[in-house]
């Protein structure tokens, strides 16, 4: 029954391809999660907790969870919001973006090594898909629009 269920089979994937990009980023001392997160936030520059948590498909707490090692080691840090002091925003800090960058290399090493394991096209083409298959629209298309 697992191997006809999606979403075994997925989650399945999901752990082992994070458990090899662990292990090809174990010498920075990061997870692929919380590569991820330096990326994103990157990306986004000091995005609200809301939008990060949106954006990388997590609930408030388990952003919170994942963001707490990267606050306590000072590569991430939590600033309030100038017109709403509610808000928070999640900004790299100098050592968060020199960690960035030297991981990146590391990131970029595993991801060389799975397209020629997995092959070019192939890799593309299921990043089309886990794009759509993460998306808003597929949620609602999933849930009949709800």
């Amino acid at each position: 029954m697992t191997r006809e269920c999606n979403n075994s089979m997925l989650r399945r994937a999901s752990r082992m391809l994070g458990q090899v990009y662990d292990d090809a980023l174990a010498p920075s001392g990061l997870r692929a999660t919380q590569f991820g997160l330096l990326a994103q936030i990157d990306i986004m520059r000091e995005p609200a907790l809301r939008e990060l948590a949106a954006e990388m498909v997590m609930d408030l707490s388990a952003l919170g969870h994942t963001l707490k090692p990267l606050i306590r080691d000072g590569y991430v840090a939590l600033v309030p919001d100038k017109k709403d002091r509610r808000v928070k925003h999640v900004t790299l800090t100098k050592a968060g973006r020199k960690k960035l960058e030297q991981t990146s290399k590391l990131w970029a090493d595993a991801q060389r090594r799975f397209e020629k394991t997995f092959g070019d096209k192939r890799a593309a083409d299921l990043r089309a898909v886990l794009e759509e298959l993460s998306s808003e629209d597929f949620r609602k298309a999933f849930t009949g629009g709800s």
